[in-house]
């Protein structure tokens, strides 16, 4: 006789009253790895479903194309999904890919590279996905710029467009087969017709 697990649909967010420490908040991400959690600087802890097939080979596209750039010079870090970030405002995020430049990275021990890092990465990548709301993903992308990110990619895989944020710059959209990156990434471009491939039917 076979049983069926029912499980209770699991909150978009929790607030916590008090508000997890950092420490706490990194070691509940370990305890659940089979969600992405993030947090507010409010301290509302933030469950995010792992993505479908699609968005998830996006993200390897994207994410192998920024550490093939990263390889010509071997400067910096790229980062992954998987990554968490400690922000300045209190908030914790992980992006879809990400980079910090030499700057940033200089000075951190083997010991804080185990942990979140504290600082917002120079360049931040989000691929949307179908689950995805896009007003919550705007704002997620002024939120890394308000706490220090140069420059930030919002990619559209169903549009077939990027949302341009750039540190003191309006955003812009632009419809484009490869992205330029500027500033921290500048001499990266992205391949987009890659990735539009992976969405297609």
């Amino acid at each position: 006789m076979s049983t069926i697990l029912e499980i209770p649909k699991l909150p978009s967010s929790v607030v916590l009253d008090p508000p997890l420490t950092d420490e706490e908040f990194e070691k509940l991400c370990a305890a659940n790895d089979f969600v992405q959690l993030e947090r507010t600087k409010d301290g509302a802890i933030i469950v995010n479903a792992p993505t479908g097939g699609d968005s998830s080979s996006g993200n390897i596209e994207i994410g192998g194309q920024l550490r093939d750039w990263w390889k010509q010079h071997r400067q910096g870090r790229v980062f992954d999904s998987n990554a968490g970030f400690f922000l300045p405002d209190g908030s914790s995020c992980s992006p879809d890919a990400a980079y910090a430049t030499a700057e940033q990275m200089r000075g951190l021990t083997k010991e804080d590279r185990k942990h979140f890092l504290r600082f917002t990465p120079a360049f931040v990548v989000e691929l949307l996905s179908s689950s995805d709301s896009l007003p919550a993903a705007k704002k997620k992308m002024d939120l890394w710029l308000a706490n220090g990110a140069e420059l930030a990619w919002l990619i559209d895989p169903y549009l077939r467009n990027v949302l341009i944020y750039e540190r003191g710059q309006a955003t812009y959209r632009e419809v484009v087969e490869n992205v330029v990156g500027t500033g921290p990434v500048a001499g990266f471009v992205l391949d987009l017709a890659s990735v539009w491939s992976l969405f297609e039917d």
